[in-house]
């Protein structure tokens, strides 16, 4: 194996970090699925760490160049597969979001987040120009944006969503004027009307509940309404592994899932609380050096783009917990129970480790 890909050139504090973090999480899935039917989540959870390593290595040896030299197939499969979803995707809950592969269920939109990284990284690292400009801006949109409302139409509005940051990052580091934001902000505040009326019932209620959880305490406000009793509950030092009484007694929903947070807080307390935040800030630094240190633009934008899409999911599923942003069904990475966002995330982890591993050479 040649030098510049060698164990001993991984990014190993960013591997050990997140290595941390899953730990953190199979103990909490351990402790919130303990006597119920989802009681063999955790060793599952295992597996998908041990496959999603697997994969990071996998995508760790190939050349980043050669991923965004084939952008075009990748983006038409991964179009043709969120098409595949909408058309033979199993069915659960009214949303169709997963389609089975070797006896696996697999949720094809959290693996296109790694197309739209390449896709944002190659585009925007191949322009000749010192800023973007609104023919770029709109061409950009159209490629992040056919895959999203796709995404939305399964529905999951959340996934679609987490496309948008990778977007922002690539347009905000490549320069853009800011009259140009203005506008697009403008038009963003025109449409959410519109927008509205194409949102399913249960999401318009999610937004209203955002407003005012008490409005509604058994029914769509319930979530977040359990969700800051349990990290109010967990106090300073928290009420100890198995210990935590939202959890144990059933009254917090989705504890291994979109809520592990929630029950983390609780079993865990304030000290608890910052030190996975800890964590999640230094994963975050390792890969911004990962940017710095990239031998070209675009191998700095993959991890740029990397970084602005965990951190979105940080904020927005670590926001929700704590009622300050709407309940969206968005994973937290590395902790949340489930083999498709850990896939997905140690996959844009290999991204990361192929950019570094080929900061040397020409």
């Amino acid at each position: 194996m040649a030098r510049y890909r060698s164990y001993r050139d991984l990014d190993w504090p960013l591997l050990v970090v997140a290595l941390i973090l899953c730990a953190l999480g199979v103990l909490q899935i351990y402790s919130a699925t303990r006597d119920t039917h989802w009681q063999d989540a955790w060793w599952k959870q295992l597996i998908w760490i041990g496959i999603a390593l697997g994969l990071m290595w996998l995508v760790t040896s190939i050349d980043y160049h050669t991923l965004l030299g084939q952008i075009p197939l990748l983006y038409a499969i991964s179009v043709g597969s969120l098409v595949s979803v909408l058309l033979l995707g199993r069915l659960v809950f009214g949303s169709r979001r997963w389609i089975k592969v070797l006896g696996v269920n697999l949720q094809v939109s959290e693996f296109v987040k790694l197309v739209i990284i390449l896709v944002v990284a190659r585009y925007v690292s191949e322009l000749q120009s010192d800023e973007i400009r609104p023919r770029d801006l709109l061409k950009l949109g159209l490629l992040v944006g056919l895959p999203a409302v796709l995404v939305m139409y399964q529905p999951d509005l959340g996934t679609g969503l987490t496309y948008l940051p990778i977007l922002a990052a690539g347009v905000l580091i490549a320069g853009v004027k800011w009259r140009y934001l203005a506008i697009i902000a403008l038009v963003g505040a025109l449409t959410l009307p519109v927008g509205w009326y194409f949102l399913k019932d249960y999401q318009r209620q999610r937004l209203v509940t955002f407003l005012d959880p008490s409005g509604d305490p058994r029914g769509a406000g319930y979530q977040v309404i359990q969700s800051k009793i349990a990290v109010g509950d967990g106090g300073v030092w928290g009420r100890g592994v198995t210990r935590g009484t939202q959890t144990q007694l059933r009254f917090l929903p989705a504890t291994h899932t979109d809520l592990i947070f929630s029950s983390f807080a609780e079993e865990h307390g304030f000290v608890g609380v910052v030190v996975a935040l800890g964590l999640y800030f230094l994963l975050l630094m390792q890969i911004v050096q990962n940017a710095q240190m990239a031998s070209d633009r675009a191998g700095m934008y993959v991890c740029m783009g990397v970084a602005a899409l965990l951190l979105f999911h940080v904020l927005v599923n670590v926001g929700m917990v704590v009622g300050r942003m709407p309940v969206t069904g968005i994973p937290l990475p590395l902790m949340s129970s489930g083999g498709s966002n850990m896939f997905s995330v140690f996959m844009m982890l290999g991204l990361v480790n192929s950019v570094r591993l080929r900061r040397l050479v020409n």
